[in-house]
């Protein structure tokens, strides 16, 4: 059985050679750009990650490139120079969230390794399935799933890594648009500004960060997520120090090989009010923290002693020396490391006058590798007597050695793959008919929404739990568009309901993740899909469609300026009213802090503001305070219908929201005219 992958982050050199030397197979880090730690400080500029290539396959450890941001169609093409670039440098693997990079990807470099990234927010089998089916090698499920649910992920026919130390976002990944909204900096684009670690509460208390979860940690269960075919195990943390990593390294081995992890190291050196295992094991009572003073003070008196894991190179290809010394013959040394032979010569040995060299001193001096990644595995010698080469004539023959062996190692490890210049190819630009008014869509959260939106809208969107007899009869099969819950938690259940709906002659489907995309096509219903599926290029609007999609909400973090410019035959639509979602988590802020019995359905910020939140039965939605309001507005022609997101309105609200009238609250046009 092959031993899992270490997966460590690397937003430095420094944290690269950490992450080595301390005994890592697999190293991720991003560049400059396109990267979901797009920080100056956490990227590596196209010279260090050439040399991050040569470092990483001298040790033999594979290199991934995160380029998991959704990107614009006017970035497509640096965004494939940079694909291209990677490659040529031997990347061995790309991680990937935007549907559309995926085609720039494989139309570029062909024979090109992709990671579903976690920001796919994959939480299925049927979900992972999928991903393998489209070309993915690997699938990086959301972290947010218990033992089970990994279990029959690691059944399906695709590789699967999984995060088992670091930070945990309060939002699933990929689902996150709070930064976005608050302040232009968006997670899906690797600008998140973390604003969820500031000071959130249910009842006002300006101490409390409702929205901090503790770090995850997963290393005491290693061997279990081992036995259950877990490919990869990922550490987080491309923003921490070279110190961080080497520890989670180290306590990552150590737990693979039996031993117990030092979790007192791990806590000193990072953590938030110490780690959770919630979503793994399903107790999820005590995942909050937030990073105290004393967590900081910790990590100051740990980091002398956590440099010592990577201050010396990591000893780990063994070498079989043989020296020929002979008399009027050039010295000849041959060094076998796993099958790569190479030979140095180096001068005449001259006659002895006291000590002459025997088998002792050439193995002693052949043996000096301690600045290397070699160590001298057997050295043998044919050595004419009287005859003597000096300690440095045979420390330059070794040093030569080991520079050609070096080169030669990383050479092996290197992949070569196939670089062409080709892109996908679009339809054109099509310029479509107005249609006055423009077809409304309406996300309904009740019974009385649902029945007002009947009468006005084209189509009603329904979660699945509010489905029966009467809504059917209500609306009409043709327009009832069933909503899936936006996080499964039974994968089995869901496909049970929503066979018995297509049964009852309902038969569209609203898909918020590669999950309900997967399932719906299993089923034979006809896809619609949600801005949550990130749909941000044509080049993601066209896999869509090639995906079955029949049209698509595309992603609210969008500009209408680029819309209009959208080169792709599937049916767009963006958002026009309602509080927008900000957060899907599988924690309710409000039930932590104050139990379900005193809930007040908000969460207030440091600035007074109140974000209402939706509970269901498996995840809560945070929603925007504002509420978008796009009536006001002349929508370009390529935006085919407007979809209406409900929160709280009764009947007579519902009506009015979906004839256009101005609400009575705080409005916003969100980020389609002042951008990300």
């Amino acid at each position: 059985m092959t031993s899992p992958e270490i997966l460590a982050p690397a937003g430095s050199p420094e944290a690269l050679k950490a992450a080595l030397r301390s005994g890592t197979n697999a190293v991720y880090v991003g560049g400059k750009r396109f990267s979901a730690r797009n920080s100056q400080a956490a990227g590596l500029d196209n010279e260090e990650l050439k040399e991050a290539s040569r470092l990483c396959h001298l040790y033999g450890a594979k290199l991934n490139i995160a380029v998991n941001t959704v990107i614009t169609d006017d970035e497509a093409e640096d965004f494939c120079d940079f694909i291209k670039f990677a490659a040529s440098i031997g990347a061995d693997a790309f991680i990937v969230q935007d549907w559309g990079c995926l085609e720039l990807i494989k139309t570029a470099v062909p024979d090109a390794v992709v990671h579903g990234s976690t920001q796919m927010s994959v939480h299925t089998a049927a979900g992972a399935e999928l991903l393998g089916k489209l070309g993915f090698s690997r699938v990086v499920p959301a972290r947010e799933l218990n033992r089970n649910t990994i279990k029959k992920i690691c059944s399906q026919n695709i590789e699967t890594e999984i995060f088992v130390h670091g930070a945990l976002c309060m939002s699933v990944s990929g689902q996150c648009y709070m930064s976005a909204m608050m302040g232009g900096r968006s997670a899906n684009r690797g600008c998140c500004g973390q604003a969820c670690r500031l000071p959130f509460s249910a009842v006002g208390n300006k101490n409390v960060c409702a929205l901090s979860l503790k770090d995850l940690s997963l290393l005491r269960n290693a061997r279990e997520l081992e036995s259950i075919g877990v490919d990869s195990f990922k550490i987080e943390g491309r923003m921490k120090r070279p110190e961080y990593v080497a520890a989670a390294v180290s306590e990552l081995k150590k737990s693979l090989g039996g031993q117990n992890p030092d979790m007192q190291l791990l806590k000193d050196i990072f953590s938030r009010s110490g780690f959770t295992d919630g979503y793994f094991s399903g107790n999820r009572t005590d995942m909050f923290g937030r990073r105290e003073k004393d967590d900081v003070i910790s990590a100051r008196t740990v980091i002398p002693k956590l440099h010592e894991l990577y201050r010396s190179e990591r000893q780990i290809h063994g070498v079989r020396f043989h020296a020929e010394i002979h008399k009027d013959s050039p010295v000849t040394v041959t060094a076998d490391c796993s099958g790569i032979v190479v030979q140095v010569q180096g001068d005449i040995p001259e006659i002895a006058q006291n000590r002459p060299t025997d088998n002792e001193t050439v193995r002693k001096q052949l043996s000096r590798l301690g600045d290397t990644v070699f160590f001298a595995e057997d050295v043998t010698s044919d050595i004419d007597s009287g005859l003597i080469v000096t300690a440095g004539k045979l420390n330059e023959i070794r040093r030569k050695l080991t520079e050609k062996l070096t080169e030669l190692v990383i050479r092996k490890n290197t992949p070569v793959f196939s670089i062409t210049d080709n892109m996908p190819v679009l339809p054109e630009k099509r310029t479509y008919t107005a249609e006055n008014p423009m077809p409304l869509r309406t996300f309904c959260r009740s019974a009385e929404q649902i029945e007002a939106a009947a009468e006005l809208s084209e189509y009603v969107i329904v979660p699945i739990e509010l489905i029966n007899k009467n809504i059917i009869s209500a609306v009409g099969t043709d327009k009832l568009i069933i909503s899936p819950p936006r996080f499964i938690s039974s994968e089995e259940s869901l496909i049970s309901r929503l066979v018995g709906l297509r049964e009852a002659g309902l038969f569209r489907l609203f898909c918020h993740t590669p999950d309900s995309i997967a399932i719906g096509r299993k089923l034979g219903f006809k896809l619609h899909g949600s801005s949550t599926l990130n749909i941000c290029n044509s080049y993601a609007a066209e896999k869509m469609r090639e995906l079955g999609l029949e049209d698509i909400v595309f992603s609210v973090e969008t500009k209408i300026s680029r819309l209009e410019n959208m080169k792709t035959d599937l049916p767009l639509g963006i958002a026009v009213y309602g509080h927008l979602p900000l957060m899907l988590t599988r924690n309710c802020p409000i039930k932590n802090e104050v139990g379900c019995s005193g809930c007040t359905g908000s969460l207030t910020d440091r600035m007074g503001k109140q974000f209402p939140v939706i509970c269901s039965k498996d995840y809560s939605e945070i929603l925007n305070p504002d509420v978008l309001f796009m009536a006001d507005k002349k929508l370009p022609d390529m935006i085919r219908f407007g979809i209406i997101m409900l929160t709280h309105e009764n009947k007579e609200q519902t009506r009015l929201a979906i004839s256009g009238r101005i609400p009575d609250e705080k409005l916003t046009h969100g980020l389609y005219y002042r951008g990300i």
